[in-house]
């Protein structure tokens, strides 16, 4: 004996007023459990803002209490290039910050791989000396340091802004070590069985592994680099031709005092590399913090 089952019956159809209420609902329950997000977005922004509206003002209307432009001049951002030669001081910015990040990694890569993977008398000492010279203020330092690239004849050029960096960044070592200590060290006993030393197995299975890490890394060195200010102004200071845009940018705010447009729009193309590259790389350098625990 077979048996007929009784036809599906349609969902009830919502009222359109319950479907608005229901979206309306989940729109607010979403702006709740990201209020504090939207809030620091919106900090972070409004000064973005201010720049760029300011820089596509006229002269008159810049720094008043209008905020808004009552015309926009775009032609500001070409205007900046022929009152300084914005893309020179850009060249001595790249190589600045490229090649002392370079360094910072080639120096600090060997020396976090000894501080977390291997065993040696005094690393704790040596662990301890790297985290003191984090906190050790650069001004310390600086007199002997100048008083050093006198003597060689250096001052005025980019060499003693990047040489120090293929020696020692304390900052790089501790957060390269940090990372490197979350990879286990099973890998690296699998590799040395296979045959690998411990530059082999640096190089072939720790390094592959931490480039969220080593990304990370970079990307502060270039982000402290690009904007550091202190060491051009002490050793470029006196050569402009070797000006990064930190130190140009500051002198076009001298020259152009009462432009407050133009030194907003050179601002803008100033940042915008920055923050180019970090919407790229934000994932790694996301991971990379995450995974070291550095925050901020």
């Amino acid at each position: 004996m077979t048996t007929i089952s009784a036809p599906a019956r349609p969902p009830a159809s919502v009222p359109p007023r319950v479907q608005f209420k229901r979206q309306w609902e989940k729109r607010l329950g979403y702006i709740a459990t990201h209020a504090i997000g939207i809030a620091l977005g919106v900090v972070f922004v409004l000064p973005l803002l201010f720049v760029f509206l300011t820089a596509v003002m006229k002269s008159d209307q810049a720094m008043s209490s209008s905020l808004w432009p009552t015309e926009w001049h775009f032609e500001n951002f070409v205007e900046v290039f022929r009152r300084a030669p914005l893309l020179e001081y850009f060249g001595n910015s790249l190589l600045y910050s490229s090649l002392a990040t370079v360094g910072a990694l080639v120096s600090a890569i060997p020396a976090a791989y000894g501080l977390a993977k291997l065993r040696w008398r005094g690393q704790n000492l040596f662990f301890m000396l790297t985290v003191a010279a984090m906190m050790l203020p650069p001004q310390v330092t600086i007199v002997p340091l100048y008083d050093l690239w006198v003597r060689l004849g250096l001052t005025g050029t980019l060499v003693p802004l990047i040489v120090p960096y293929f020696f020692f960044d304390a900052f790089s070592i501790f957060l390269l070590r940090q990372f490197f200590l979350t990879i286990p060290k099973d890998y690296l006993e699998a590799a040395k069985i296979d045959g690998c030393n411990e530059f082999q197995a640096m190089i072939r299975v720790l390094l592959p592994m931490a480039k969220p890490g080593i990304a990370a890394t970079g990307m502060f060195c270039f982000l402290f680099t690009w904007n550091d200010y202190f060491g051009p102004l002490l050793y470029t200071g006196e050569n402009q031709d070797n000006w990064p845009l930190s130190l140009a940018i500051a002198s076009f705010r001298g020259m152009h005092h009462v432009e407050w447009n133009l030194t907003m729009a050179a601002t803008a193309l100033i940042m915008a590399p920055v923050i180019v590259l970090f919407v790229f790389a934000q994932k790694s350098f996301v991971k990379g913090i995450t995974f070291t625990g550095v925050k901020g």
